[in-house]
């Protein structure tokens, strides 16, 4: 039976605020499974497209045989949970099956190559029709949000969140975060990554929103009692075996896991590290 359109952008509205209001203790992601590959999303350098799956919806499809491999989803999962789990908005994530036949009519070479070797199990974020990109000179934002976001990302060590490509959505009036692909970039080298963990984000001076970051302390204060080391160990654990690099300097899968977890924790707890930079930065442009 074919699903009214107002029927089907009900279930979408209710689909991601289930998922939004999930805490912690209710952290299981959603499998689909790709059944069609609509069109390339150009603008992103690892080639995600626009796919449905068996659900009926439509995802920003990303795929594990990109450029950054699979770290790039694992940075997805981590940052887009964490930003979950803080309050913020940020679509539906899932796993996304994709078999050797999907996509096969695509006359692209390049995306015939990234298909083949995407094989399995990829990442999914729900598709946001008709969202608008966020442009902070058309959009005010308040004091708050803003400073969640930019100690969301020094946490993370974003550097994809610049004025040239904010990857921010504006969509029902609502501010919405999208693509934590380029975070954690220390897990390309796994090199002193414990440092690393202790390190202020010196790049935070390039963020979009970081002239309108002002409660940062009082975010902060907020934050690390929300990323408790049980919510940030429960998130980790969403990490698939599958994505876990071999080549990385661990024994075993949950090795590598408590690596991040470890991470993770280390700059929470630490957080007045990144904070001051940032505010630091902040004080500089305005």
């Amino acid at each position: 039976m074919e699903i009214s359109f107002y029927t089907r952008y009900r279930f979408t509205f209710y689909i991601l605020f289930k998922h939004f209001v999930m805490t912690g203790s209710n952290l299981d992601l959603r499998t689909v499974n790709m059944i069609r590959y609509s069109i390339p999303l150009r603008e992103g350098g690892s080639l995600p497209a626009l796919a449905e799956a068996d659900d009926g919806f439509l995802y920003v499809l990303k795929f594990k045989g990109a450029g950054q491999g699979s770290k790039a989803l694992i940075s997805e999962i981590l940052g887009g949970e964490i930003a979950r789990a803080l309050g913020l908005r940020v679509p539906e994530i899932v796993f996304a099956m994709v078999n050797e036949a999907f996509g096969r009519s695509e006359g692209d070479e390049e995306i015939q190559d990234l298909l083949k070797a995407s094989t399995g199990l990829n990442l999914g974020l729900h598709y946001l029709s008709g969202s608008m990109t966020f442009d902070p000179v058309v959009y005010a934002i308040e004091p708050e949000l803003a400073s969640a976001i930019v100690w969301l990302d020094a946490l993370l060590m974003n550097v994809d969140r610049t004025v040239r490509n904010t990857n921010l959505l504006m969509w029902h009036k609502e501010l919405w975060l999208i693509d934590h692909g380029a975070s954690l970039y220390f897990h390309h080298s796994w090199n002193q990554w414990e440092e690393q963990s202790l390190k202020p984000f010196i790049q935070i001076k390039d963020h979009v929103l970081l002239p309108w970051a002002s409660e940062l302390e009082s975010i902060n204060s907020r934050f690390k009692l929300i990323l408790t080391e049980e919510l940030l160990f429960k998130i980790v654990q969403l990490i698939p075996d599958v994505w876990l690099d071999n080549n990385a300097p661990f024994t075993s899968d949950d090795a590598h896991r408590q690596a991040y977890f470890q991470f993770l924790v280390n700059r929470v707890k630490n957080s007045e590290i990144f904070v001051r930079a940032a505010s630091h930065a902040r004080e500089s442009l305005i």
